[in-house]
Formats: structure tokens, C-alpha cells, sequence
């Protein structure tokens, strides 16, 4: 069994990002952005209201501080200033959390931090020690250093398969400053690939090995809601 997740609450100010209100009815769950790349507090707050109405679970969504990049460029921070910066922002969600009777599912790093800790074991034992202080899974990649080092721990791990963003030939995901357009019918077909045969296609052509417990789409890629409307209709009958 599978579930979709999004991440999304990525507005600011007057800036707006995504339909969140629109795509929220085809998700299981939400990867809520925590202020350091995007969103404010009354957008966390509004997040959290609206996945509670319709019976999502909420996770945090956490970056590097670098909100005018958008959370997509790598920096170097010390690890426990990395630990320090991710409590943070997931501890601040856990608040609108709390006032809305809700509890943190789960940390997914965003960008730059979620590249980096696919990679470098240093980063990624840097966010398992913020999700161990605030007693949560994490959610990555299988077959990279996520599941090296995130696979083992009690509190859980889920495995995503990203429907609208490409992979290399060795498997690692490509990150890109801003998210084009995907064909829906295209990406369903792929997601229910990674669920049901276990590999992905990456941008060669070459598939990969890819074990998916996880759907993600992101709210800011063009025809999003249409997206995740296609994918969770081929994926009905793996849904959790």
C-alpha cells in the first residue's frame, strides 16, 4: 500500500505559490514548508487547518535558510547547526499543529537540504538527530544515503517516488530551481511503474531500481492539481 504526498504551503506575504486548496482532496499527506524557504505563519497556520478538514497528515518540510533561493542552493552549516535549524522550523509547525489538536507525522527535508543529505552521511545524520529529538520518521530516497542512514531508525522511514521531477542514471534526483511542466498520463504511468515493478525511468532512458512507499508531487508545478488528480486515480487501488 501506497500514499501521496505533496509538498506545499509555500506562499508568503502576498506572494502566492500552489493551489493548496485545490490539490489537498488527492493527498494522503502534506509536507508543510516551515519559513526558512517559503511560507509565514499564517501560512502554516491556514496549511494546517486545511489538512485537518480533509484528514491529512501533516509533516514539516524544513530547508536551509535561504529563502531568497527558495531552499535550492547547498550551503555548509555544522551539523549541530543544521540539528538546531531543523528542530526549529519542524518545532514552529508543531505548534499550529498542537493548536489544531494535531501531531507531527514526519520530517521530509526540502531542495538543496534533501539533495545533500541523499549524499553526504553528515548531513543526513544532522536531520536524523533533529527527527530523533522530536521523535518522528523520515521520509527520502531509498537506495541512497537516506536509507543508509535513515533506514534503520524506529520511528520509521518511507521511500518516495517523485512523479514530476527527473532522476539520473545512477539514481540520484535532479533538483531544479523551478519545476516545468509534466504530462499527467505520463507521470501516473511511472508512478504506478515504481509501485507495481519497482524501477523508474531516468532521464536517458536507463531504469533504475526504485522502491516507492511514497507519491510526491509538488504544488508548484505547473498543472499540478490535474497531476495529482491522474496519479491518484491509476495509483486507487495501491492507496493505503
Amino acid at each position: 500500500m501506497v500514499a501521496i504526498n505533496c509538498d506545499m504551503g509555500e506562499a508568503y506575504g502576498i506572494y502566492r505559490c500552489g493551489d493548496d486548496e485545490a490539490i489537498m482532496p488527492y493527498l494522503d499527506m502534506a509536507n508543510v514548508a516551515c519559513g526558512f524557504h517559503a511560507s509565514d505563519p499564517s501560512v502554516m497556520h491556514k496549511t494546517v487547518r486545511l489538512a485537518k478538514r480533509h484528514g491529512v497528515t501533516v509533516g514539516a518540510h524544513p530547508s536551509y535558510p535561504d529563502l531568497q533561493g527558495f531552499g535550492r542552493r547547498a550551503m555548509s552549516m555544522e551539523p549541530e547547526e543544521l540539528t538546531a535549524a531543523v528542530i526549529y522550523q519542524a518545532g514552529a509547525l508543531g505548534g499550529f499543529l498542537a493548536a489544531e489538536g494535531m501531531r507531527l507525522g514526519y520530517i521530509k527535508a526540502h531542495g538543496a537540504l534533501y539533495g545533500q543529505a541523499s549524499r553526504d552521511p553528515d548531513v543526513a545524520a544532522a536531520v536524523a538527530a533533529a527527527a530523533d529529538a522530536l521523535d518522528v520518521a523520515l521520509m527520502g530516497m531509498a537506495n541512497t544515503t537516506h536509507e543508509e542512514v535513515w533506514g534503520d531508525r524506529p520511528q520509521g522511514f518511507y521511500a518516495e517516488y517523485y512523479t514530476d521531477l527527473d532522476y539520473t542514471a545512477d539514481g540520484g534526483l535532479i533538483i531544479t530551481r523551478e519545476h516545468e511542466a509534466v504530462d499527467p498520463a505520463t507521470a501516473a504511468a511511472g508512478a504506478v511503474r515504481a509501485v507495481t515493478e519497482n524501477v523508474a525511468v531516468a532521464f536517458d532512458g536507463t531504469e533504475i531500481p526504485m522502491r516507492a512507499d511514497i507519491i510526491c508531487v509538488h504544488s508548484d508545478t505547473p498543472g499540478a492539481v490535474e497531476l495529482a488528480a491522474a496519479v491518484r486515480a491509476a495509483l486507487a487501488p495501491y492507496l493505503s
